[in-house]
């Protein structure tokens, strides 16, 4: 499926290097508070900076929407990276222009540069011909390793593909390569958890997804949806109970195509949504009129581990309840520990991905032992749900 060309088959010694990355980090008073996305792009960067490399990064900051806001900028973003990679990183107070043009003149092979913000200019979001070309010429290589902007048909991402030699980054690689384990070329049991809130936002997702996974386990407030549709009453829990009938053409689409789809058997209910509530387990059978579903029981939990030892390969997007507050972490907390444990024993390829995912494995002490995590949100969702990402197939070509 994928037919791309990666930094590791390129030429690039002395060359400037445009690599795209997504730097779009947390931020509080001018200090980046998480790292994680840069700690990601290292790979690529080293891998640069030790060819000889004349490397210039690009990426956008928040949405200044054409205007130059500063706040905006990326300046603090290069002070972090200088810390990572463990040398300095140049910063330039444009991405085009003769303040990017000065800057990339100046830089040495074996060096780093910083562009700007590149949502300061209308023409990035806009995949504007004219900044694509001013991009263009600071270049005379493309790098793109940034899988998570991949949906987005931009100038930095889609555009400069069409205008230098292009080359997938070492995350962008990862990224691909785990995707393709799971849904282009899996190792049969495949099982899919999809867990979040309502089914209106995973539509798409679970359409695509029952015509290739085997089990489909669905968590997380999309549950109520399914089980009132079966009628199940679900008392006051989060329920889209006038998609009924779009839940009962999802599982009648997944028995045609002999995908299994797994519910809760038995629930965490309360009558409050707040830390140390008044929590129990019951049947899903026998949920008060008046409490509401906010984790899976341990029924469940127990069941879906039972299958999982019949799978080969596990999709997983998305938490089994409202794991942000305790109690009702437990259930997301205790399968993705087994999930874990299948993994270190070889017997699961386990790759997730999506931001309340990442949080959930993080907090369950397990994001380092699957298989892959992805940390793109939009462009992992949008992958599987069949869709084509612009800024992989411009790699493509």
């Amino acid at each position: 499926m994928f037919n791309f060309k990666t930094i590791g088959q390129a030429d690039i010694a002395g060359k400037r290097v445009l690599v795209r990355a997504d730097l779009n980090v947390p931020m509080n008073d001018g200090r980046v508070t998480d790292n994680t996305r840069i700690e990601r792009f290292m790979p690529t960067l080293r891998g640069l900076v030790a060819k000889r490399a004349k490397v210039i990064v690009l990426s956008h900051f928040d949405r200044p929407k054409g205007k130059r806001v500063p706040e905006m900028s990326l300046r603090p973003v290069a002070k972090a990276l200088s810390q990572a990679l463990g040398h300095d990183v140049a910063f330039a107070e444009d991405c085009i222009g003769e303040a990017a043009t000065q800057a990339v003149a100046g830089l040495q092979p074996g060096h780093v540069l910083l562009l700007e913000n590149l949502r300061y200019h209308a023409g990035e979001e806009a995949n504007d011909p004219a900044f694509v070309k001013e991009l263009a010429a600071l270049g005379d290589v493309y790098v793109n390793d940034g899988f998570s902007v991949a949906h987005r048909a931009h100038a930095s991402t889609e555009g400069l593909a069409h205008l230098l030699p292009a080359y997938a980054g070492r995350q962008m690689q990862a990224e691909l390569e785990a995707l393709e384990t799971v849904l282009v070329n899996p190792r049969p049991k495949v099982v899919a958890i999809i867990g979040g809130s309502k089914i209106s936002t995973k539509l798409d997702l679970l359409d695509n997804l029952v015509q290739k996974v085997d089990m489909l386990v669905i968590g997380g407030g999309m549950a109520n949806t399914f089980l009132n549709a079966q009628g199940v009453d679900v008392g006051k829990s989060l329920c889209e109970h006038d998609l009924a009938e779009t839940a009962r053409a999802v599982l009648d689409k997944a028995k045609s195509v002999n995908c299994e789809i797994l519910l809760p058997v038995d629930a965490v209910v309360a009558r409050e949504f707040k830390a140390g509530a008044d929590a129990r387990v019951c049947d899903i059978n026998a949920v008060p009129a008046d409490a509401m579903i906010l984790d899976v029981g341990p029924a469940t939990v127990k069941t879906l581990e039972e299958k999982l030892k019949s799978c080969k390969t596990l999709l997983w997007n998305g938490p089994l309840g409202a794991f942000e507050i305790k109690p009702f972490d437990e259930g997301t907390n205790a399968l993705a520990k087994a999930v874990a444990d299948l993994t270190k024993a070889g017997a699961l390829v386990s790759v997730a991905g999506g931001g309340d995912t990442v949080s959930a494995l993080n907090g369950a002490g397990v994001l380092d032992k699957l298989t892959y995590v992805s940390t793109a949100g939009g462009a992992f969702l949008e992958w599987l749900e069949g869709k084509e990402l612009p800024g992989v197939k411009a790699l493509n070509s």
